[in-house]
C-alpha cells in the first residue's frame, strides 16, 4: 500500500480505540479517584487550563511532560501510579497505591495530590471515590468488613466477572467527602482484570454523577414548565372567547413560545448528555456480569431502585417540554385559523361597505348627470334663442312659443350627447 494515500484521520481514528487503556493493579492496593468539571450546561471546557494544571502535578514529581496531543496519561508519580483522562465535559484522576495503609478509608489515598495543587483546581469537583482492593474471598471476613465499612440500607454487593472478584459500595460520602468502594479478589485474579474492575467502578460513579446533573436541571425546569402549562391552558381557553382580541392572544402565544424555546435551548445539551451517560452506566454494569453475594442487592438492583427512576424523571421532563412545544404549535395553528376567520369576516364587511359606497356613488353620479343635463340644456337653449330670436318675427312665431319648441329638442340632444360620451368611457 506504499502507493496509496491515507485519509488524514486514519491514524487518529485507529488510535482512538486504544486511547484509554485500563490501569494494572496488583492487590492489595488502594485507589483514589476524583473528577472535576469546568464546563457549563452547553458543554465544553477550558482544555488548556486542564492540561496546564495536570502538567503542574507532573512538575511536583519531576516527571517529563507527555505529548501535547495526548488526552490521557498513566505513569508513576512518587510511590503511586496516576492515570489522567480528559473527557468532553470532565477530567478524571486516578491514583493507585500499593498496600492497604494503616486504617481503611482514612483519606490518606489522596495525599498523592498536593494540597496547594488541589486548591488551584480549574473547576468544581463532581465526585471522588476511595477504593480498597484486598486479597480475600472468605465470606465471613468480607461480611464483617462490609458491616463495619458501609451503610447496610444502601449497600450493594455482587460477584463479578465469573467470581473473579467481589465488589461492594453504598454510594454514600464519608466524613472526608469520598464515596467508598471495596474490591475483594483471590490471588488468581490478574492485575489487568483488577485494573478493569477498578476502572469500571470509577466509570459507573462518574457517569452516574453526570447523569444526575440532568435530574437537578429537570427539577428546576419543572416549576417553570408548570407556569408555562397554566398560561398556555388559559390562552387556549381565550381562543373561544370572542371578547379577547386575537392580537392579545397572539402576543401571549409569542411570549410562551419564546419561553419554551428558551427552556429547550437551555436544557437540550444536558438532557441529551444525561441520556448518553445513563446508557453508559447501564453498559458498564452489564459488562461486570454480576452475580448475587449472600442475597445482597447487586449494583444493577441498586441502580434500578435509585438511579433508573431519576433517569425516567429526566425523560418525563424532557417529554413534557416537547409536549408543551407541540401544544404551543397547535395553539398557534388554532390562533391562525381564528385570525383567518376574523380577517375573512373583516374582508367581507369591507366588501359590503365598498358595495354600499359604490351604490351611493352611482346614485350620486346619476343625480349629478341629471343636473348636468339641466344646466347644459339651459345654457344651450339660451344660445339657440340668441341665434333664432331675430327670425321669430319673420316666421310669425312668438318668442315664448319658439322657446317652448326649442327646449325639448335641446334637452334631447344634450341627453344623447352625454349618453354617447358615457358610452365611450365604458368602451
Amino acid at each position: 500500500m506504499e502507493h496509496m494515500t491515507d485519509h488524514p484521520s486514519r491514524t487518529e481514528t485507529a488510535a482512538e480505540l486504544h486511547a484509554r487503556p485500563f490501569p494494572t493493579v496488583s492487590a492489595p492496593a488502594r485507589a483514589a479517584f476524583f473528577a472535576y468539571t469546568s464546563s457549563t450546561d452547553e458543554g465544553g471546557r477550558d482544555e488548556s487550563a486542564d492540561r496546564a494544571h495536570f502538567l503542574r502535578l507532573l512538575d511536583c514529581y519531576g516527571v517529563p511532560h507527555p505529548s501535547d496531543k495526548l488526552t490521557h496519561f498513566f505513569g508513576q508519580l512518587g510511590a503511586a501510579w496516576v492515570k489522567w483522562e480528559c473527557h468532553t465535559e470532565f477530567v478524571t484522576y486516578t491514583a493507585i497505591i500499593n498496600g492497604l495503609g494503616d486504617l481503611a478509608f482514612d483519606g490518606s489515598d489522596f495525599a498523592v495530590f498536593p494540597p496547594d495543587w488541589q486548591a488551584e483546581m480549574p473547576g468544581k469537583i463532581l465526585t471522588s471515590t476511595s477504593l480498597r482492593i484486598e486479597l480475600d474471598l472468605d465470606i465471613s471476613r468480607i461480611k464483617d468488613k462490609l458491616s463495619s465499612w458501609f451503610e447496610r440500607e444502601s449497600l450493594a454487593v455482587s460477584r463479578v466477572l465469573d467470581n473473579a472478584a467481589v465488589i461492594a459500595g453504598d454510594y454514600r460520602a464519608d466524613s472526608n467527602g469520598h464515596l467508598r468502594f471495596a474490591v475483594f479478589v483471590p490471588e488468581s485474579t490478574g492485575r489487568r482484570r483488577v485494573g478493569r474492575i477498578v476502572q469500571r467502578l470509577n466509570e459507573i460513579e462518574i457517569y452516574k454523577t453526570m447523569s444526575m446533573l440532568g435530574l437537578m436541571r429537570s427539577r428546576s425546569l419543572s416549576a417553570e414548565l408548570n407556569t408555562v402549562d397554566v398560561n398556555l391552558s388559559a390562552l387556549v381557553a381565550n381562543l373561544a372567547d370572542d371578547r379577547v382580541l386575537a392580537e392579545d392572544n397572539l402576543h401571549g402565544l409569542l411570549q410562551l413560545s419564546a419561553d419554551l424555546e428558551g427552556h429547550s435551548a437551555a436544557v437540550a445539551y444536558r438532557f441529551a448528555a444525561t441520556k448518553a451517560y445513563s446508557a453508559i452506566v447501564a453498559q458498564r454494569i452489564e459488562v461486570l456480569r454480576e452475580g448475587q453475594f449472600e442475597g445482597r442487592q447487586t449494583f444493577r438492583e441498586f441502580m434500578m431502585r435509585r438511579f433508573d427512576p431519576a433517569m425516567r424523571t429526566v425523560q418525563a421532563c424532557d417529554g413534557r417540554l416537547q409536549d408543551l412545544i407541540s401544544r404551543a404549535i397547535r395553539t398557534g395553528d388554532l390562533l391562525r385559523t381564528r385570525v383567518d376567520v376574523e380577517r375573512q369576516s373583516q374582508s367581507q364587511n369591507l366588501l359590503s361597505s365598498m358595495n354600499r359606497r359604490a351604490d351611493a356613488q352611482l346614485q350620486l353620479q346619476k343625480t349629478v348627470e341629471g343636473l348636468s343635463i339641466v344646466a347644459i340644456s339651459y345654457y344651450a337653449t339660451g344660445l339657440t334663442l340668441y341665434v333664432l330670436a331675430p327670425f321669430s318675427d319673420f316666421i310669425g312665431v312668438s318668442k315664448g312659443i319658439l322657446t317652448a319648441a326649442i327646449v325639448p329638442v335641446v334637452v334631447g340632444l344634450v341627453y344623447l350627447a352625454l349618453r354617447r360620451i358615457r358610452k365611450g368611457f365604458r368602451n
